[in-house]
């Protein structure tokens, strides 16, 4: 994603309280015969990251299906988990602003505890009662059993096997965050999910953390003339809204209102995906939408595309008042798709809908349906880069994923990267170049220099990660490899690092790894200085002729912080002969120092803090340049 417009910050939800603000703390369990709920609690702060070993657990989450009635400021929902409990007695939940009707194990009622954002809900360690009931989950009625899980139909697998538990929670609630339910930048009322960092807390129950991917399927009841896009592929067309739908009086539970006009002038819209996602990208957007196709893309490379002819729908999803600049915007996406497909892999997704939003951020790479600052788009500001760096992002970050947050460089660092590559290819090595050095000047001129890339010290708050280490050193640090390497083995560890971990998790180690393998080099010294140490070489150099004429030394000297390693690495270095300046084409205001006709280039490798080369020369140079090309991140 690209950051948080500017003066948003992690905040203390604000959103009404409809319910007794008083946290339910752990009761004891009451009888499955009897219902349990818990109000709604008081707001908390977004982004607070985890306590150490918060998330390893063992109960691994399939699948999510997830009901919601839209059209209010608080909403009726429903989440069915499909759940392996790999032997543990108790699946934790996150779940924080909303209050719960009830909870269900493989349909019968079950006790739970619910405080400090935690709904913990006591499983069987054997999971012998798997699917125990099946028929239970298909009521949809007002036990609050839930939804039977799409399964086959979402292409999602089987989650009837016997290993699999399933836990319908009923809840309800105004969303204090992550579910941003307000008038559009045009006045019009909209419903956008809103994740990451660890937002989905706010209205989903789920295990709200990178490491735990899993399956969804969407059935979302929103008002008549809204149109619904989430991820995944559209499984039903859309249909009038039941009566007895969620939010009607058979679904509220006990004490509930019962207005049966609470389901009136509805729509119900169904999607879902056939492939696990983070659970930072798991969305729906709800709005009055103008709905375009801009073409389609990764034909016969996209594994899950539902379309007979093997390709995916490219698409945009923005207000009826912003369609000319949405087309101007997004029109080279599809060029976009088949460039990282032929650069990276297979495309991962069903569709790829840009969707206009209320998303905080200037970009959000939900998977297959990535969300755009709706401001952005309204003033026509939103730009070709972000476009790019956000469909990067399906293969880095939402296929691909960091396993734990500190390692955010995996997602942001790499989408930077080759959302830059797409402009190297389709608009030259110079367009390139010129934004691989603002990524630069952006990460030399802030503080975040002083931190490790990957920091073991972890940040106050989730939100801190969105710093120029993730994105512009993390893009420098592949540019890097891609120098040290070539092209050849750089794209050929990219393609594997990737095949391994589609649709999984992995931590900078495991590209490390890949690299070497790839490469046939140990790596550790590269991994060690610019990934786990913190800042950058900053350069001065010297030069002169021998007495003899013969040759040319050069001393370079890294001026760095103590602080700081001193860094080893390759350097080109550009001698420029005195016919140089006369035998280039072009004006001279348009030429790299060192790229001129007849330089000379010589590679050397740094490892002291001062190093001194000497070269033969036939006669002294008009100028000696470092790294002409721009491959070394230095000051």
């Amino acid at each position: 994603m690209l950051g948080p417009r500017r003066g948003l910050r992690p905040r203390l939800g604000l959103g009404l309280a409809a319910f007794a603000p008083a946290a339910c703390g752990p009761a004891a369990a009451p009888s499955p015969s009897v219902a349990q709920s818990a109000p709604e609690p008081p707001p908390v702060e977004a982004g607070v990251p985890a306590a150490p070993g918060e998330y390893e657990i063992a109960p691994d989450v399939l699948h999510y299906e997830i009901e919601l009635a839209l059209g209010a400021p608080e909403i009726e929902a429903r989440a069915t988990l499909s759940v392996r409990p790999n032997g543990a007695a108790e699946l934790p939940l996150d779940l924080v602003g909303l209050g719960v009707r009830s909870v269900h194990v493989d349909g019968a009622p079950s006790a739970f505890a619910y405080a400090d954002g935690k709904l913990t809900v006591p499983l069987d360690p054997t999971g012998e009662s798997g699917a125990r009931d099946l028929a239970a989950l298909d009521t949809g009625g007002s036990d609050g059993a839930g939804v039977r899980p799409s399964g086959n139909e979402s292409g999602a697998g089987d989650f009837a096997a016997l290993d699999t538990v399933h836990v319908a929670v009923a809840y309800h609630g105004t969303p204090d965050d992550g579910l941003i339910i307000r008038p559009n930048v045009h006045g019009f009322p909209t419903a956008f999910v809103d994740n990451w960092p660890n937002r989905a807390r706010f209205w989903l129950p789920s295990v709200d953390h990178p490491s735990d991917k899993a399956t969804a399927g969407f059935t979302v009841h929103a008002p008549n003339g809204w149109q619904v896009v989430a991820n995944g592929a559209q499984v039903a067309a859309p249909s009038p809204t039941a009566p007895n739908a969620l939010g009607g009086p058979a679904t509220r539970g006990v004490g509930a209102p019962t207005d049966s006009a609470a389901t009136s002038g509805k729509t119900t819209w169904r999607w879902a995906t056939s492939v696990p996602h983070p659970t930072y990208t798991l969305v729906a957007g709800a709005a009055e939408f103008a709905v375009e196709s801009l073409g389609r893309a990764a034909c016969g490379a996209a594994p899950v595309a539902p379309a007979p002819d093997g390709c995916v729908d490219v698409s945009y999803w923005v207000y009826p008042q912003d369609t000319a600049f949405a087309r101007q915007v997004f029109r080279r996406a599809p060029e976009m798709v088949d460039y990282f497909v032929a650069t990276i892999g297979p495309y991962p997704f069903e569709k790829l809908a840009n969707v206009q939003s209320a998303t905080r951020f200037g970009g959000m790479e939900n998977s297959s349906a990535i969300f755009y600052s709706e401001e952005a788009i309204a003033a026509g500001r939103l730009g070709e880069g972000t476009v790019s760096h956000e469909i990067a992002h399906q293969w880095f970050g939402d296929s691909a994923t960091e396993g734990e947050w500190r390692h955010l460089w995996l997602s942001e660092g790499f989408a930077t990267y080759f959302g830059a590559l797409f402009f190297e290819a389709a608009d030259g090595v110079e367009d390139f170049r010129a934004r691989m050095e603002r990524s630069r000047r952006s990460y030399v001129e802030s503080d975040d220099a002083r931190r490790p890339m990957v920091d073991l010290a972890g940040p106050d708050n989730l939100f801190d990660l969105l710093n120029r280490n993730n994105y512009a050193k993390g893009a420098w640090v592949l540019h890097m490899l891609r120098g040290l390497l070539g092209d050849e083995t750089f794209f050929r560890a990219i393609r594997s690092y990737y095949a391994q971990h589609a649709y999984d998790t992995a931590l900078t180690a495991d590209l490390q790894r890949v690299f070497e393998e790839s490469s046939g080099r140990s790596l550790e010294w590269f991994f060690e200085q610019w990934v786990r140490q913190p800042g950058h070489p900053v350069l001065e150099h010297q030069w002169e002729v021998s007495e003899d004429g013969a040759e040319v030394i050069v001393t370079v000297v890294q001026t760095q912080s103590p602080e700081w390693p001193v860094f080893r690495f390759p350097l080109e270095v550009a001698i420029v002969g005195p016919a140089t300046g006369s035998t280039a084409t072009g004006p001279a205001t348009a030429r790299r120092p060192g790229t001129e006709a007849g330089a000379r280039r010589e590679r050397v490798e740094v490892r002291e803090r001062a190093h001194t080369f000497r070269f033969p020369v036939e006669a002294p140079p008009e100028a000696v340049v470092l790294d002409p090309d721009g491959w070394l991140l230095r000051g």
